[in-house]
C-alpha cells in the first residue's frame, strides 16, 4: 500500500499531521508494507529567501492582524503541536522560501532517506530555529540523515530536481488540493488536513481492506 503525502517544511499543520498519521500507522498491522512517499508543496512560492522578519511579522503583513493576534494564533498551534510530542519554537522560525529544501527532499528520495529528511528539516524549522533555504545549513542537515554533504552541495549549486517540486504541485493542484497536508492513499482515497489519528486508521484499514480484497477477487 502507498501513501503519498503533500505538505510543505513551514507549515506547522503539516508537521502536526504527520505525527497524527504515524500515530495511526503504528496501530496498523501491516505496517511495514506500507510505502511512504513525501510530495512537494509550497504554501508560499514567493516567499523570499532571506526573510529575517518573525513568523508573526510574516502573518501581521500577510493578513492584515496584530502582533498580539500572530502570537495568539502561534501559542494555540503550539499547544497543539506539543499534544504531539512536537517542541515548537515559533518565535525562532524564519519563514524562507522553501524550495531548496523540497529539492533536498527529491535528493534524499533518491538515496532512500525522504522520511528521515523530512523529520530533520521539520525539526530544523519549527524547534530549532534554522534558515531552511540556506545552502551550506540544507548540506550539513543532509549529512545528518546519512546523505553526501558534497552531493547535496552540488546539487543545490544548480537547478536539479526543482521541476519535480514543481510537478509535485502541479498534481496537487489537478487533484483540487490547494493546501497541506493532504494525505493519498493509493491513489484512491484523499484525507485533508492534520485530522485526528483516528481517521487516518480508517483511511488506511479501508485501503488495506480494499487493496487485498481486489488480489483475492483476482486470484
Amino acid at each position: 500500500m502507498k501513501v503519498e503525502i503533500w505538505s510543505d517544511i513551514a507549515c506547522p499543520w503539516c508537521y502536526i499531521g504527520r505525527r497524527r498519521f504515524e500515530t495511526a500507522l503504528a496501530q496498523l498491522e501491516h505496517r511495514a508494507e506500507v510505502e511512504v512517499i513525501w510530495r512537494s508543496f509550497q504554501l508560499d512560492p514567493n516567499a523570499p529567501v532571506d526573510y529575517t522578519g518573525t513568523v508573526n511579522d510574516m502573518l501581521s503583513q500577510r493578513y492584515g492582524i496584530s502582533q498580539t493576534q500572530a502570537e495568539a494564533m502561534n501559542a494555540r498551534v503550539t499547544a497543539l503541536a506539543a499534544e504531539e510530542g512536537l517542541d515548537f519554537h515559533m518565535e525562532r522560525t524564519h519563514p524562507v522560501n522553501s524550495l531548496n529544501a523540497h529539492r533536498l527532499l527529491h535528493l534524499a528520495a533518491a538515496h532512500h532517506v525522504q522520511g528521515e529528511m523530512k523529520e530533520r528539516l521539520q525539526r530544523a524549522y519549527f524547534t530549532e530555529g534554522l534558515f531552511i533555504s540556506d545552502h551550506e545549513t540544507l548540506v550539513r542537515l543532509a549529512g545528518e540523515v546519512g546523505l553526501d554533504p558534497e552531493e547535496a552541495r552540488r546539487m543545490l549549486a544548480g537547478d536539479a530536481y526543482a521541476d519535480a517540486v514543481r510537478a509535485d504541485i502541479r498534481r496537487a493542484q489537478a487533484m483540487g488540493c490547494n493546501g497541506v497536508p493532504f494525505f493519498v492513499f493509493d491513489q484512491k482515497y484523499g484525507v485533508s488536513g492534520a485530522q485526528p489519528a483516528a481517521t487516518f486508521v480508517m483511511a488506511l484499514e479501508r485501503t488495506w481492506a480494499d487493496s487485498h480484497q481486489a488480489q483475492i477477487t483476482v486470484q
